[in-house]
């Protein structure tokens, strides 16, 4: 039997995956010749809407960039057993390359399975874990030893080990604990956690069931943000699934432990992905950080013991009941264990989702699965850790990826946001874009973060607009250990990364910006200067008709000229040229 598997995670839909999906629908319901069905994101974004072609459950050919117009050619060839006819819609041999050099665990189902069936999911060793646990009386601390074995750390940001958290909430000994998933994903291009939730929801579900057993919880929350629309979509049908099938709720598979799953919709604010923030969030109060101790595993969720993990961290959970804590360990380095999945976007070829086993150099993720900077130009630097990490040069892309080896760089390997930036990017921009979100996210309760975040990015602002100062950067700099050394949570602590790497590594743009009031990279609009070059204007006008406030002048079929003392610096005449005419200093 021959399938045709449309990818629907919210990357494929918004490239046009959902309306290839009903094309396709339209040719089959006059000839049958295949089915059709959907499943989530493969990873592979940058080759979206993909359409894929399985024959007797074996992947046939996988087609990319595919459009609803095509949807005949397709159920053509697939009536006419002539795949050879979509040659042109085949992925290409370098492409395929962005697969086959990951090792994937928390993404082992995504883009296989429809995360709406759970019988696919059982059919891929689905609720095998719980079944093993529960049928062959493992105990809660066995469990947690399995994932100590394993090395498993959280995979949310700061990488806590998770048996340790795991184990201090089970040994409170209040009748009422919580569980909680942050599925509350903040971070400027991460998209990690919604692809797993979108594309395996069972394996979510699962990974919580497993760690409520451990610690002895009945009640367990997935905290989502509500701009998540699709992901909540298929959780909410997975959990009422699983509930109907007897994996979810009282007396789970005839067993003595029951637990219920509910989901709550955030909205939106980063700070709550912040622990204590999250919980406050979760009780209906404003989503605002507390001083630890006590820690959630001694008063979290209802001043009661609870456990809080990212998504990622739960996906990984059943594999590793599956196939042993050691097999887990394994791989890896000794300091980081096991694989992380990163969500590779910006000035990047093959953008997506990435899952690696530890150790792999920033060189290999970029150059060989990532397949190297858009455009071919030069790799200026990548930002990891989004606003919380920090930007690590083109000087250390030998760098492995491992908490250790990643903190020494200034950077942190966080939730898993990796932004590529080549030439083109300015740093001192890139460091006032992420002050800039930190500033508008804080919380406020704490005036460190509240003002201090504020002051940074004015003093940014002031060197991007060619207003900088000497003395500046040292400014920015003593803000920043304030700042990172007295604000209460997180957010605050590692605001001032994005500043003091970029400060490390590129402290020659802050200084061209503050001495020179020139742009590097030239990319800060004030600083730019446009003038018109007289061998290459052949008079045509269009510059002087698209300047928003006339400051071009000349007769028609004779060099203009630019008035810089009207000239707004607003780019059109450059982007209007046709003779590359226009000079950007």
């Amino acid at each position: 039997m021959i399938k045709l598997i449309v990818g629907e995670g919210s990357c494929g839909i918004s490239a046009g995956a959902a309306k290839v999906y009903d094309s396709l629908a339209k040719e089959l319901e006059a000839d049958k010749v295949a089915e059709l069905g959907i499943t989530g994101c493969i990873g592979m974004c940058f080759l979206e809407p993909i359409v894929d072609v399985y024959k007797d459950e074996q992947l046939a050919a996988r087609l990319v960039h595919v459009k609803p117009e095509q949807a005949a050619d397709i159920v053509k060839a697939v009536k006419d057993d002539d795949l050879d006819a979509l040659a042109d819609l085949m992925i290409k041999d370098e492409d395929k390359v962005y697969l086959e050099e990951q090792t994937r665990i928390a993404l082992r189902h995504c883009g296989l399975i429809d995360p709406t069936s759970i019988d696919e999911y059982i059919a891929a060793d689905g609720f095998q874990a719980l079944t093993k646990i529960l049928k062959t009386g493992m105990t809660p601390e066995e469990v947690i030893e399995e994932v100590k074995i394993s090395g498993l750390r959280g995979r949310g940001g700061a990488g806590f080990p998770t048996w340790f958290k795991w184990n201090a909430c089970h040994n409170q000994p209040n009748e009422h604990k919580h569980l909680i998933c942050n599925a509350d994903e903040g971070d400027p291009g991460a998209f990690m956690d919604r692809a797993v939730i979108e594309s395996d929801p069972f394996s979510l579900i699962e990974g919580m069931l497993i760690a409520a057993y451990a610690m002895g919880t009945e009640d367990a929350f997935v905290y989502v943000r509500a701009e998540y629309p699709l992901a909540i979509k298929r959780l909410s049908h997975a959990l009422e699934v699983a509930e109907e099938r007897g994996y979810l709720g009282d007396n789970i598979l005839g067993s003595d432990f029951s637990c219920h799953i509910k989901i709550k919709a955030g909205a939106g604010a980063f700070v709550c992905g912040e622990e204590t923030a999250l919980i406050a969030s979760l009780e209906g109060q404003r989503g605002m950080p507390k001083l630890k101790p006590p820690f959630p595993a001694q008063k979290g969720y209802n001043q009661e013991p609870s456990n809080i993990n990212n998504v990622e961290t739960y996906a990984n959970v059943a594999w590793i009941i599956n196939n042993g804590g050691a097999a887990f360990a394994a791989m890896g380095t000794e300091d980081s264990k096991g694989t992380k999945v990163f969500a590779l976007s910006g000035k990047i070829k093959r953008g997506g989702l990435v899952e690696i086993t530890m150790g792999k150099t920033l060189r290999e993720v970029i150059f060989d699965i990532g397949g190297g900077v858009r455009n071919d130009r030069q790799f200026k630097a990548v930002q990891l850790g989004g606003p919380s990490g920090g930007c690590i040069p083109a000087s250390l892309i030998d760098t492995k990826i491992e908490y250790k080896a990643l903190q020494a760089t200034g950077a942190i390997m966080g939730s898993g946001g990796m932004v590529v930036m080549d030439d083109s990017t300015c740093m001192v921009g890139m460091a006032k874009f992420f002050l800039n979100f930190t500033s508008n996210e804080s919380c406020g309760k704490c005036f460190p973060c509240r003002l201090g975040t504020k002051r940074m990015l004015e003093l940014l602002s002031r060197i991007t607009d060619g207003e900088g100062k000497e003395g500046d950067v040292e400014l920015l700099e003593d803000l920043c250990h304030m700042v990172g050394s007295t604000a209460l949570c997180g957010l605050g602590q590692t605001a001032p990364n994005p500043v003091l790497t970029t400060i490390q590594y590129f402290r020659d743009e802050y200084d061209a910006h503050i001495r020179d009031k020139k742009c590097p990279a030239k990319e800060c609009q004030k600083l730019l200067t446009y003038t018109i070059n007289k061998d290459k204007c052949v008079g045509c006008t269009l510059c002087a008709r698209n300047c928003p406030v006339k400051a071009i002048t000349g007769e028609v079929k004779k060099p203009h000229e630019i008035d810089h003392s009207i000239c707004i610096k607003c780019g059109k005449c450059y982007s209007n040229c046709r003779f590359g005419a226009i000079d950007v200093e």
